[in-house]
C-alpha cells in the first residue's frame, strides 16, 4: 500500500487535500485523525507536521510527501522533487528595518535571525558575505526589536507580517518556494500506484494551466488562427458545412485567454467557445 504524508494544518494542507481529492483520491478527514485509508485506491494519507514529513519520506517509512520546497531543501534530506504542486508560494528573504534603508552588500558582520540557517549559510557562502546566524524557530521578525538580531531572513507571501513589524526586503530572494511532491525516485520507478498517483496528479495540474478553445474560422484565416493557438503540438481542424470555413480545437494557456479571443476575433474567427478542463494527460 502506497503512504503518503501530508501537511496537517494551514493553507498547504487544505490545498493539497483539494488537488489530491480532485485527482479522484479520497484523503479527506472528518476530524483531526492522522491517518485516512483510501481503500479502493490502496492509500494511506499521513498527516503530520511539515517539518517532519522530509525525515519520514528520507528514511523510507513513507513513500512520498508534500513538503515546501523551502524545507525540502533546508532539511537536505537527499529526496527528490517530484512535482511542482501550484500553490503555497513564497518567498526567503531578507528584510531588516525600513530606517536601515540596507542593501545586499551591507549584510557583512549584521546578526540574521532566521529557521533556515542551512539556506542562508549557503546563500551568504555564495555571496562571499561573513555574518552571524541567529537560529530561531518561528516569529523571527519580533528578533529585531528584541536586540537579538540585526536583520532576519524569512518566508514572505503577501508581505503584511513585515509591513507590520516595521521591517522592508533586502534585495533579491534566496529562494522562490511553494508545495512541491517529494520522494525518492526509486519509488516512482518501482510502485504502479506512485505512478499512477503522479500521472494524475500532473492531469490536474495541466488542468489548472490549460482551457480548451473552440472557434469557427475561415480558411483564407487559418494559418493565422494557428498561430494564435498552435496548442500543445497542434490544433484540431475539422471542416464545417460551409466549404471555405473550418472549425478549430486547441489547448490554450489560461491566462492568455482573453488576448487569444481578441486576436482570434480581429482575424474573422467566429463562436469562440472557452471550455474548462477538470484533467487531461499528453
Amino acid at each position: 500500500m502506497l503512504q503518503i504524508a501530508l501537511p496537517n494544518k494551514g493553507a498547504l494542507a487544505d490545498d493539497a487535500v483539494k488537488l489530491i481529492h480532485a485527482a479522484g483520491y479520497s484523503c479527506q478527514r472528518s476530524g483531526r485523525e492522522l491517518r485516512v485509508r483510501d481503500t479502493g485506491n490502496q492509500i494511506l494519507f499521513y498527516f503530520l507536521r511539515p517539518r517532519d514529513i522530509a525525515t519520514y519520506v528520507s528514511n523510507g517509512t513513507l513513500d512520498l510527501g508534500v513538503i515546501g520546497r523551502d524545507f525540502l531543501l533546508e532539511q537536505q534530506s537527499g529526496l527528490h522533487e517530484i512535482l511542482s504542486l501550484g500553490f503555497g508560494g513564497a518567498k526567503l528573504c531578507y528584510a531588516g528595518p525600513n530606517s536601515a534603508h540596507l542593501d545586499l552588500e551591507d549584510l557583512e558582520g549584521l546578526r540574521i535571525a532566521t529557521s533556515f540557517t542551512h539556506l542562508v549559510s549557503k546563500d551568504l557562502a555564495r555571496k562571499q558575505t561573513q555574518a552571524d546566524i541567529v537560529p530561531l524557530d518561528g516569529a523571527v521578525e519580533v528578533s529585531i526589536q528584541l536586540g537579538v538580531a540585526d536583520i532576519i531572513a524569512d518566508l514572505v507571501q503577501s508581505g503584511r507580517t513585515l509591513e507590520d513589524a516595521g521591517l522592508c526586503i533586502i534585495g533579491e530572494p534566496i529562494l522562490k518556494t511553494e508545495a512541491v511532491l517529494a520522494g525518492h525516485e526509486e519509488i516512482i520507478k518501482t510502485k504502479p500506484t506512485a505512478q499512477l498517483f503522479v500521472r494524475r496528479i500532473q492531469g490536474i495540474l495541466l488542468a489548472r494551466t490549460y482551457v480548451m478553445i473552440e472557434y469557427g474560422c475561415p480558411r483564407s484565416a487559418l494559418q493565422q488562427a494557428c498561430e494564435i493557438t498552435p496548442g500543445i503540438e497542434s490544433p484540431t481542424i475539422a471542416p464545417l458545412s460551409k466549404p471555405d470555413w473550418v472549425a478549430v480545437k486547441a489547448l490554450a494557456k489560461r491566462e492568455e485567454t482573453n488576448r487569444i479571443m481578441d486576436e482570434l476575433e480581429s482575424i474573422g474567427a467566429t463562436s469562440i467557445v472557452i471550455t474548462e478542463i477538470r484533467t487531461c494527460r499528453i
